[in-house]
């Protein structure tokens, strides 16, 4: 019993974090749509959800906070409190403070925050009340008088869809901080409703409104309404004082029969509402929605002969019954609306089933594509046997076994692919509260949220991400009364942009500042003995210094930067996932951080290269071409030269020289040509075996500092080759190329 309850505290712990971290895109996006009630609701019922379930698995203290932070809220909710950048900071604060109370809601430290901001909360709900207190009392105004939400329904005789935002799910407040008693409206199921409105000719005389009743029914749920035209009389007899319209109106809502009575309680004596059910959904989903005869029939609108007697043309069934003057146009486009109307609610609720998804562990999926790599290396050996046995049936075996696997390896990664915009929203807050340390004013842009990367890359580039953010927010943008004076917005901003380029995943952080000063960073340099003073650098070269470690420009040390830790572990990071960062940068328009990420890091497509009886592999995205190389231009003792490729200088490394084999070198060698984002470089092996799905393994402690090499794979035969790291070998043969020249 024990073990089943901490596996649902578990879950309520998962699904806790999950919430908060919506919240707080909620919270970030109520600030720019204050007046977005739909953005409010999903505050609220964040709070209430957190509250009732926390309440059920001990979490007293988490349930009490809750119910301070909801009760604001459902102040909100109500149209009795205003969204303000105050209330938006305090719940945003709240949000962090609850995820500290679930790690340890006992603590001290935890308990006087508590204390402080609920205090917080009371004062704003005090204010409010007091303002309140001051204004002259206003009398309430009926339903039917009220502002309407929405549009009134148009058109020339036809039916339309209005299509409305989830209504909303409230629940009485309770009044014991730690109750956990589930909302009851959301436990009600969703029902439709057929409701027929025929007002008063006039009911305009008494101040009500028809269509702003109609916009009351359309926030209860998803509405179809049919508007009836054929009463209204020539231009010459109307008269603009009465009504001549009617409406039927199709309503699926969880909400019950009293509440949809409550919106026609003002009428006068002379309209008619006729409400009736038509289905009520359950676990089983919606029923199948009637034939257009049945609805009908079921209007008292025609006989089930007239049906049967119409149903015996060839011509649509809607199209007789109005030729003989059955029924209406309208009665029958009101009843194809009541048609579509279900059977698109039928379609929700399967499409909502269809979809739910499951939670995996993330330790388990990471088990599954480590047998997935087995699996790769098992078929690897299978295909070897068959080749030294000479059988065709295994070989058979190996193809379909090989296609299988790589059916498995796809479908895994796939599972694995996370849009890359579950980290960019984090980055919201921080921007948020960039701005407020250092008063400026900063606006984040995403695109390309959608890009997929393995979630594996993903955890590994949110500190990187973090770091080039602060240092655009701090470094680049500049403040308000500066940026005026320069003739730019007052408000900076700061693009986060990500985009796939082949097996790679390109990802910008740009700002609209001032640019990197590249006379104080060279200057700085020479300062700490990174350069000297004779050293020419070009602008690149120069923006580079600041990923050197401890290297800073700031003059002060703040909370944000100063202390010179942050770009050199930017660059440390992405190295070590085998990208590159790239910078650009020009003065007074601003500074972009380019990063070049490869899409996952378990599986990759390489190619097998030999020297004497080592193997490597090269990942096949870096791959060029291959050419024949004459080992007679390679200088003795020297691993690295340039050689002429189609009219361009083309620097190489020798892989022999470079790991020390200079014995057994065969009379005529290969080279692949590689690019490492920007540049080519040649690699000189002996030979090129092949294409191979390389199954990526760490090196051990013991050579995490072997230059060159990035990781291991086992081969068929279970020997093991090396992974090169192209960019590490491309520095070299760059950097040696420039010494020589």
């Amino acid at each position: 019993m024990s073990e089943s309850l901490d596996k649902m505290a578990g879950v309520f712990l998962d699904e806790a974090n999950d919430l908060l971290d919506k919240l707080e895109d909620y919270l970030l996006d109520l600030e720019e749509h204050p007046d977005d009630m739909e953005t409010i609701s999903a505050v609220f019922r964040s709070m209430h959800t957190i509250k009732g379930s926390a309440g059920m698995f001990g979490y007293d203290k988490v349930s009490h906070f809750c119910h301070e932070a909801e009760t604001t809220f459902d102040e909100v909710r109500n149209g009795r409190l205003a969204v303000t950048s105050k209330l938006i900071t305090l719940t945003l604060q709240a949000r962090d403070h609850i995820r500290n109370m679930l790690d340890d809601q006992n603590s001290p430290e935890i308990n006087a925050e508590t204390e402080r901001l609920i205090s917080e909360f009371q004062v704003i709900l005090l204010q409010n009340d007091t303002s309140s207190a001051s204004k002259p009392e206003e009398k309430p105004v009926p339903a039917a008088a009220e502002k309407p939400q929405g549009k009134p329904a148009e058109g020339n005789g036809s039916s339309f869809v209005i299509s409305t935002p989830e209504p909303q799910k409230t629940a009485p407040e309770d009044q014991m901080a730690q109750s956990s008693a589930p909302d009851n409206n959301e436990e009600e199921v969703e029902k439709t409703w057929r409701i027929s409105f025929e007002p008063a000719l006039d009911i305009f005389m008494n101040g009500t409104r028809p269509h702003a009743l109609l916009a009351e029914l359309a926030e209860m749920g998803a509405v179809s309404i049919t508007p009836f035209f054929s009463a209204i009389p020539s231009l010459e007899d109307i008269d603009p004082c009465q009504c001549y319209m009617s409406w039927d109106i199709i309503l699926t809502t969880s909400k019950p029969e009293n509440d949809i009575n409550d919106v026609f309680i003002f009428l006068d004596p002379g309209s008619k509402v006729k409400i009736s059910k038509l289905t009520e959904v359950d676990e089983t989903g919606p029923q199948v929605p009637k034939k257009l005869g049945e609805i009908l029939i079921e209007k008292n609108l025609v006989t089930q002969e007239e049906i049967d007697h119409a149903l015996g043309n060839q011509k649509p069934l809607g199209t007789i019954l109005t030729e003989n003057k059955l029924v209406s146009k309208e009665a029958v486009q009101s009843a194809l609306a009541e048609q579509k109307h279900l059977r698109e609610q039928t379609e929700k609720k399967t499409q909502e089933v269809s979809n739910q998804t499951i939670k995996i562990n993330s330790e388990k999926l990471d088990m599954l594509i480590d047998l997935v790599g087995e699996l790769v290396t098992f078929n690897a050996r299978m295909a070897q046997v068959s080749t030294q046995i000479d059988s065709s049936a295994l070989s058979t075996l190996s193809e379909q076994g090989e296609r299988l696997i790589l059916q498995l390896r796809d479908t895994t990664m796939d599972m694995r692919m996370l849009p890359i915009g579950t980290i960019f929203t984090r980055f919201k807050r921080l921007v948020r509260d960039l701005s407020s340390q250092t008063n400026k004013q900063i606006e984040l842009i995403t695109e390309g949220a959608e890009t997929e990367l393995d979630k594996t890359v993903i955890e590994k580039l949110n500190d990187p991400l973090v770091h080039l953010i602060r240092n655009s927010c701090d470094h680049g943008v500049e403040a308000p009364e500066v940026r005026e004076q320069n003739g730019k917005n007052p408000v900076g901003t700061v693009t986060l942009r990500a985009q796939h380029a082949g097996a790679f995943v390109l990802i910008s952080i740009e700002d609209d500042g001032a640019g990197l000063n590249l006379e104080k960073i060279k200057s700085k340099a020479i300062e700490r003995g990174l350069i000297s003073p004779q050293d020419e650098l070009t602008d690149e070269e120069a923006a580079d210094l600041i990923f050197r470690p401890g290297f800073s420009t700031a003059d002060k040390v703040s909370s944000i930067s100063g202390r010179g830790v942050g770009m050199d572990v930017v660059k440390k990071d992405i190295t070590s996932l085998g990208g590159t960062v790239t910078t650009t940068t020009k003065a007074g328009k601003g500074t972009c951080f380019t990063l070049k990420i490869p899409l996952t890091l378990a599986i990759i497509e390489g190619i097998l290269i030999r020297n004497g009886e080592h193997y490597y592999v090269l990942p096949l995205s870096n791959v060029d071409q291959c050419i024949a190389f004459d080992p007679s231009l390679t200088r003795k003792g020297a691993f690295c030269s340039s050689i002429k490729i189609r009219d361009e200088m083309v620097p190489y490394i020798d892989l022999r020289t470079f790991f020390g084999m200079e014995e057994g070198r065969p009379e005529q060698q290969q080279m692949v040509i590689v690019n490492d984002q920007d540049t080519k470089i040649g690699i000189v092996i002996d030979n090129v075996i092949g294409n191979h799905q390389t199954v990526i393994k760490p090196l051990g402690k013991l050579y995490k500092n072997v230059e060159g090499i990035s990781g291991a794979t086992i081969l068929g035969d279970g020997s093991v080759a090396l992974i090169l790291d192209i960019y590490k070998l491309s520095e070299i043969v760059k950097e040696l190329d420039a010494n020589n020249t």
